[in-house]
């Protein structure tokens, strides 16, 4: 392994595949292992959003996220195959830039983005939960609230002990919930009322890119199949066929989940359900027991990616502070078992306080601006590296292109209409920064002496 800070920081977050590094990595598992990241819960709660923004055209809004991810999918496979490094992200940036805050800042981002998406899984399963307990009103907000608070805290006490999902089992977790989600599209496709579909851009062109912009958390995940680069099977081949394949299988369930969901629901449907118009899209021909079902199926998701994601996240904590880019504390670890427990709960309890305060168009708008931005830099470290990883300037230049315009895109949506989400987000990352140059061993204040 690549002896560098980047090298060894983010190792802790390999096992979000679940899978154990025993033996090599067949395509098939480095397919299932993104497969696997992106279909974590996201796309249960986030679809109302894109469809709110894009209406008819909301399966346009998710090609078009899924391609901003497959040309940052060439990105990531040049990086991975010139530096074949567990370090992923953090050791791009830190081969691309010069200045060592700007790779120490892509660590905090992911650690950042990886909370988002702890808490938008567990506003996710929150959410369904409620849905499938019934109650209205106050009622079911108040479950909504206990379910995704005590589904975090139940993972955490889990993690504390020690209790992780294999990869088999993870691998079939992953089976199982596109099996559903592609057997609900299979089927609505039948039923599909063809007005519900017209005009195709009733919400205006803009509002595919917006839709875009706000639910890309979807397509987080694939990123960390090149921080297994060192466990697969001839890493030359299916390092590039394992993250396309995974982007492309991915954009076939959104695009086709998303079709049967607007041209099953009414507008006033959707305003209804929102959240969880994704279940609600399965009455129209499934009836109650389609309800149940894709109920049940995001439960049985966002629960699976909590459990990975905590795990994961915690030593992503416990390595930057041993590269003391956080404060020691979260490098403490239980001694029969090096769990790192100051890290679970810490991060468990910046989620809590994030999913109990925040709005899914908060939570969502973080995740998606958060990893906007490291994938902007990553092409950005792709154009800068692009003669030593034999990539042509056009791909990165491009993913720079679709990134930033996704970003701006965002802002101007969360300007005009969730400013609460702008602020957010701005506190966010100047904790970040702030974070930085407080505990990192590069710090700008409170500089040790040599």
């Amino acid at each position: 392994m690549d002896g560098s800070p980047g090298g060894r920081l983010l190792q802790g977050i390999r096992t979000l595949a679940g899978k154990q590094e025993q033996e090599r990595l067949s395509l098939k598992e480095v397919v299932a292992m993104g497969v696997g990241g992106m279909i974590g819960g996201g796309i249960f709660s986030v679809l109302g959003l894109a469809i709110a923004e894009a209406g008819h055209a909301a399966p346009l809004a998710f090609a078009v996220g899924g391609l901003i991810a497959l040309i940052t999918g060439m990105a990531y496979v040049r990086l991975g195959l010139a530096f074949q490094s567990d370090g992923g992200s953090f050791t791009y940036l830190e081969r691309a830039f010069r200045q060592p805050n700007v790779a120490g800042l892509g660590g905090w981002l992911l650690l950042a983005g990886y909370i988002g998406t702890l808490a938008l899984y567990a506003y996710t399963f929150g959410v369904y939960g409620a849905a499938l307990l019934g109650g209205e009103g106050e009622a079911n907000a108040a479950t909504h609230h206990l379910l995704e608070s005590l589904i975090l805290l139940t993972f955490l006490g889990i993690n504390l002990y020690g209790v992780k999902a294999s990869g088999t089992s993870e691998l079939l977790i992953v089976t199982v919930k596109v099996l559903i989600l592609l057997l609900f599209a299979v089927i609505g496709m039948l039923f599909i009322d063809i007005e519900h579909l017209t005009p195709l851009f009733d919400h205006g062109a803009s509002g595919v890119l917006l839709g875009a912009a706000l639910i890309f958390v979807a397509y987080e995940g694939f990123e960390l199949i090149p921080n297994a680069v060192n466990e697969m099977e001839d890493p030359r081949r299916n390092l590039g066929r394992g993250i396309f394949g995974a982007i492309v299988i991915t954009i076939l369930v959104y695009v086709l989940v998303s079709l049967v969901a607007v041209g099953n629901l009414t507008p006033e449907e959707i305003e209804k359900y929102g959240e969880y118009a994704l279940a609600a899209a399965a009455k129209p021909f499934l009836g109650q027991a389609g309800f149940v079902l894709i109920g049940l199926a995001a439960l049985f998701s966002t629960a699976s990616a909590i459990n990975a994601t905590l795990f994961g996240t915690a030593r992503l904590g416990m390595v930057m502070a041993r590269e003391r880019e956080l404060p020691a504390a979260f490098a403490f670890v239980r001694r029969q078992n090096h769990i790192p427990w100051f890290s679970l709960i810490t991060i468990t309890a910046v989620t809590l306080l994030f999913v109990n305060l925040g709005n899914l168009t908060i939570i969502a708008s973080f995740s998606s601006s958060t990893f906007l931005i490291i994938f902007f830099a990553i092409h950005l470290s792709a154009w800068r590296l692009r003669r030593q990883i034999d990539i042509p300037p056009i791909y990165p230049l491009t993913g720079m292109l679709f990134t930033s315009l996704s970003l701006g895109a965002l802002g101007f949506y969360l300007w005009n209409n969730a400013r609460e989400s702008l602020l957010w987000i701005g506190v966010g990352y100047l904790a970040v920064v702030i974070a930085e140059l407080l505990f990192s061993e590069r710090r700008w204040v409170f500089r040790k002496s040599t």
